[in-house]
């Protein structure tokens, strides 16, 4: 016998009112049996709800859903109480009492294949009686076939549950996509300024300079090529942003995330004093601080920008500060920007509006990282984004 008991949301079966399936079961176990009362009770830790009764006219008024049933073990085939005034299970129930107490009842335990017991078919009288055999096994056959509708519906509510996943993994990845396709033009803008200025320099054959120019080159080259490729690997497998985690040091990360983003000279990125090894996805990481960031140099209107990177730790989380002195933004839209599509319609320091894309795919890629995000700013002074993610 399993030790594990029914869980009800697996099922999305009880409080759901009558069903005409399960009524129907009702009324051909009290037919067989030659009894007024038929009840199917399903049982989860706390309590028992009835899923459907069949009970005669004569005792509709006497007869509610709060009658509770015996409960059965897996192991036992039925329960035959012939006499239930004199049982102690049903000396406390008020239905042994009065005009119309019940005397018999018989009742099969709704078992599944695992050995877990849903709930019990059962069958009630007035009168004291005896079922045949012919009864009995037909009592444990339409028990089965309970079980076998109860199955199925909990198939259903794990394949809407997938069908829901799926949904929100395309979105998810239709998002990221985005935002990803939308960073890898920091670098490309790298590659070809650096590219134009290599040109130049080479036209006028009198500065070895260009070999920095090279180099830069091949390592900005470098960068797009591992990010496309780890865009490649997770558009395949989506779980794999979540699951394929490494240890790597904060610091590099970063580093890597500064290299891809055009950052003004008159802007200043400050990283946390003490180098920290994180084991996280560092794809998903680099994504939600390249936005960060480059949203930080896009929105900042003073004469000298910074950005300050502060990080914490405990046992079971990392946490982030990512503080700017940029413009701000009004306590109103402070859960507004996280939202798809939601722009606050003002250009950045380039003349551009935002698509309304990067915050909502942030927030989507913490989530997904089992975290939490939330900002606080100051218009005219300056923002800081809370990052909370689970190890």
């Amino acid at each position: 016998m399993s030790t594990d008991s029914f869980d009800p949301e697996n099922y999305s079966i009880l409080d759901t009112g009558d069903e005409k399936d399960f009524n129907d079961l009702t009324t051909l176990a009290s037919a067989i049996c030659q009894t007024p009362i038929a009840l199917i009770n399903l049982f989860d830790e706390k309590r028992q709800s009835v899923k459907a009764r069949i009970v005669s006219n004569k005792l509709k008024n006497a007869f509610d859903h709060s009658f509770r049933v015996p409960a059965i073990d897996a192991e036992q085939d039925v329960l035959i109480i012939e006499d239930a005034t004199q049982d102690e299970r049903f000396l406390e129930s008020p239905f042994i009492d009065g005009q119309d107490k019940i005397t018999f009842y018989a009742g099969v335990p709704l078992v599944n294949d695992d050995g877990v017991v849903l709930g019990s078919l059962s069958v009630i009288d007035r009168q004291q009686k005896r079922l045949t055999d012919e009864q009995i096994n037909a009592l444990k056959i339409i028990a089965k076939q309970i079980v076998d509708k109860l199955e199925l519906r909990k198939k259903a509510v794990v394949s809407e549950d997938t069908i829901r996943e799926l949904r929100y993994s395309n979105l998810f990845m239709q998002k990221f996509a985005a935002m990803a396709a939308h960073d890898i033009k920091n670098p490309m803008s790298s590659i070809l300024l650096s590219a134009q200025s290599l040109k130049a320099r080479l036209h006028k054959l009198e500065d070895n300079g260009y070999e920095k120019l090279v180099d830069l080159n091949i390592s900005s080259t470098k960068r797009l090529v591992a990010l496309l490729d780890d865009m490649l690997a997770y558009s395949k497998s989506p779980s794999l942003l979540l699951t394929q985690k490494s240890t790597v040091n904060l610091r590099e990360i970063l580093n890597v995330v500064i290299d891809m983003v055009s950052i003004p000279e008159n802007f200043e990125i400050r990283m946390p004093d003490e180098n920290h090894m994180i084991h996280v996805s560092s794809v998903a990481v680099q994504q939600i601080f390249i936005n960060l960031l480059s949203n930080a140099i896009r929105y900042n209107d003073k004469e000298q920008g910074w950005l300050q990177i502060r990080f914490n730790e405990t046992a079971e989380s990392y946490y982030f500060e990512v503080e700017d002195n940029g413009i701000g933004i009004e306590e109103a839209y402070h859960e507004k920007i996280f939202t798809n599509s939601f722009t606050l319609k003002i250009t950045d320091r380039y003349e551009k509006k935002g698509s309304g894309i990067g915050l909502s795919t942030v927030k989507e890629l913490i989530k997904a990282l089992k975290g939490s995000v939330f900002v606080r700013s100051v218009p005219g002074l300056g923002t800081t984004f809370y990052i909370s993610l689970s190890k």
